[in-house]
Formats: C-alpha cells, sequence, structure tokens
C-alpha cells in the first residue's frame, strides 16, 4: 500500500517537480466548473444566483461609538470596548495576526496557520499596486522565524495575493503541511514542500484534528497579462472548519454572503468558533460585485446566525490591511457594532485588535 501511495503521488507531481502533491478528491467532495464556453476547466461558485441579501444597512451606518478609539475618523483605531464572558471548552487558541492571517493552537498541541502574509505582496505585484494608487501597509504583528517554523500546517483559502506570499512559505519552510484548494500547488517554490489540494468538503487528518476545506462564495486569480495569460478561476478557492472530537473551529477565507454558511452547518452542525471577513465590500464604482465576493458586516452576522456560531471573531478591517474596498481602517467594524444593535443578533461577538489572543 505505501509503494502504491508513493507511485501515485509520484505519478501526480511528476519527475521535474520535487515538492510532494496529492490531490484529494474524494466522492464524498463537491466541485463546480465553469459553464462558459471555452472555460469548462475553470472554477465556479456554487451559487451564482440566489434571493436578496437577508439585510442590508441603508443609512447611519457609521455612528461613533465610545467602544473604538481612533486617531482620526474611523482610520487608526483600537477597540477598547468589553468582549462578552464566554464559557466554551473548544481548547483552541487563536491569535490574530492582521488582515486575514491567524495563528490557531489546537487542543493536541499543533500550530496551523490561516493564510499567512506577513509582509506586502509579492514582488513585482506590490509595486505594480503602488503605481495603481494603492499603498504599502502597516505591517501585521509578526511572528519569528523559528515561531514559524514551528508551524504544523498551513491552510490557505485562494491564490490573491493578500491571501498567499511566497516569501512566508519559504520562511515556513518545507517541514509543515500546506493544505490547498485545488490548482495551487503550481504557485509552490520547487523546494521539497509537501501540498494536498483538496475540493471542497474534502478532508485531511493532521494528528487528531480534522481538517474540512469548504465552500465561500468568491474567486481566484493570481496571473494577468493582457492579451497574453490569465488564471481566472483556475484555482479553486473556499474556508476551513477545524474539527476535534466534538468540537469545530472555522475560517470563512474571502466570501460573499451566499447559502454555502446554511450548507456548512448542516454538514457540521452548529460552529463553536467562527473567523468571519466583515470588510473589502464598499465600491463607489461597482458595489454589487463587491457585495457578491465580500461579506458586509450584516451579512458575517447573518452569516453567523445561519452557522450557529456560538463565537464569531470579526477580521479583515485593521490598521494593517491595505484598505482595498474600505472606507478607512476600521469603517467595516464601526458599521459591525451598529447593525449587530440593529439586527439585535443573539451570536456573541469577540473583538480583537491585531496581535491580539483569545482561548476558548
Amino acid at each position: 500500500m505505501k509503494k502504491l501511495t508513493f507511485v501515485i503521488l509520484l505519478s501526480l507531481t511528476g519527475c521535474s517537480n520535487n515538492n510532494v502533491v496529492e490531490r484529494i478528491t474524494p466522492p464524498s467532495s463537491v466541485i463546480k466548473h465553469s459553464a462558459i464556453e471555452g472555460y469548462e476547466d475553470r472554477y465556479s461558485n456554487l451559487y451564482n444566483s440566489f434571493e436578496a441579501y437577508p439585510a442590508t444597512c441603508e443609512a447611519q451606518c457609521y455612528p461613533p461609538t465610545p467602544r473604538i478609539a481612533c486617531k482620526s475618523q474611523m482610520q487608526d483605531c483600537t477597540y477598547v470596548g468589553e468582549n462578552p464572558s464566554l464559557s466554551l471548552t473548544a481548547g483552541f487558541t487563536i491569535q490574530w495576526l492582521g488582515h486575514a492571517s491567524f495563528k490557531v493552537n489546537s487542543p493536541d498541541g499543533q500550530q496551523f496557520l490561516f493564510d499567512p502574509v506577513t509582509a506586502q505582496f509579492d514582488w513585482p505585484v506590490n509595486w505594480a499596486f503602488r503605481l495603481s494608487e494603492g499603498y504599502n501597509r502597516n505591517l501585521p504583528t509578526a511572528l519569528s522565524k523559528a515561531e514559524l517554523q514551528q508551524t504544523d500546517a498551513v491552510m490557505y483559502s485562494h491564490l490573491h495575493y493578500d491571501h498567499f506570499n511566497k516569501d512566508d512559505v519559504k520562511t515556513i519552510g518545507t517541514k509543515a503541511q500546506f493544505l490547498t484548494p485545488l490548482g495551487f500547488a503550481e504557485h509552490f517554490p520547487d523546494d521539497g514542500y509537501k501540498v494536498s489540494e483538496m475540493a471542497w468538503y474534502a478532508s485531511k487528518q493532521l494528528g487528531d484534528v480534522t481538517a474540512h476545506f469548504v465552500p465561500a462564495n468568491h474567486f481566484s486569480s493570481r496571473i494577468w497579462v493582457p492579451f497574453l495569460y490569465e488564471d481566472h478561476g483556475a484555482a479553486l478557492w473556499g474556508g476551513w472548519v477545524l474539527e476535534h472530537q466534538d468540537h469545530t473551529l472555522f475560517f470563512a477565507g474571502d466570501t460573499g454572503y451566499s447559502p454555502h454558511f446554511r450548507d456548512i452547518q448542516q454538514k457540521y452542525g452548529d460552529i463553536d468558533i467562527c473567523l468571519l471577513p466583515i470588510a473589502s465590500y464598499h465600491s463607489e464604482e461597482h458595489p454589487k460585485w463587491y457585495r457578491k465576493v465580500h461579506t458586509t458586516p450584516e451579512d458575517a452576522l447573518v452569516a453567523a446566525q445561519e452557522l450557529g456560531c456560538k463565537v464569531m471573531v470579526p477580521w479583515g478591517y485593521g490598521n494593517a490591511s491595505w484598505r482595498m474596498g474600505d472606507r478607512t481602517s476600521h469603517s467595516a467594524l464601526f458599521r459591525l457594532l451598529k447593525m449587530q444593535d440593529t439586527l439585535k443578533t443573539a451570536t456573541p461577538i469577540y473583538i480583537l485588535n491585531e496581535g491580539d489572543s483569545l482561548s476558548l
């Protein structure tokens, strides 16, 4: 059996690739391809159309609050309000490093990273981003090289530059396992990495923890050379459910609101800890498209209810974000607090500042 596994892995990786790549697509997993002629090999969202959004803030969406202290108008802020007392015993410790990056320590002593990006975009994309009126973000909370190299597994949600950085892959090194969506492995440096590409609802065992790759309502792209090459939808995208005994932690990745949240709850039951994005939804030019692929704060609140979250930890805002699709660094957090009061949702929200940790 071990010899057969080796042959399968070798055939997947090819003789010229030093990385060990497995493709996990069991019969119970889900893949949806594009229906566009000529692009049938590309991936598509499960729900490209659905009923109207359950809730939308229409006016006075960003009222001031004493729970957030800022240096200027919703900019360069710190959350100073109280967080709820929680009695969960899931056994996970979560540190928000900034933007979409988290360090998670599991009950069995493992260290996992979600979407680690410790600096800027990969070069030369960061240079091009700045030329197009972008800028370098403030650096997020840093893990030391030694801390990064203690990582047992890294889970990526998708290929976008603010979620996947090749320099971080090199720093983490080849000891860790890398769990990714389908179509992802070719973007890794060719240096002996262990990469598991997974379809939606595929799973992989990591010690006593089971990692499930689950759908998101987003898209994936990395390379665009006008008239020559593009890879829109060539790799899959999604989120992750970590399951340890009877407890679960969900990292949504970048996503818009859609019925996939209900699907996840139906498959895994109520989720103990939900790490949900609340930012990057704002656009004067393309508001419908931005909302389709990024949850507004009220979308995230509704999603938390549908997931049965016992606690919601929001992310995506902050002083170490690139402010893509945001009014200011903390506008999304102001809107979240406003809509929590408006919708009177029952899900507890635990708000972190970048670098903060939480044990549940």
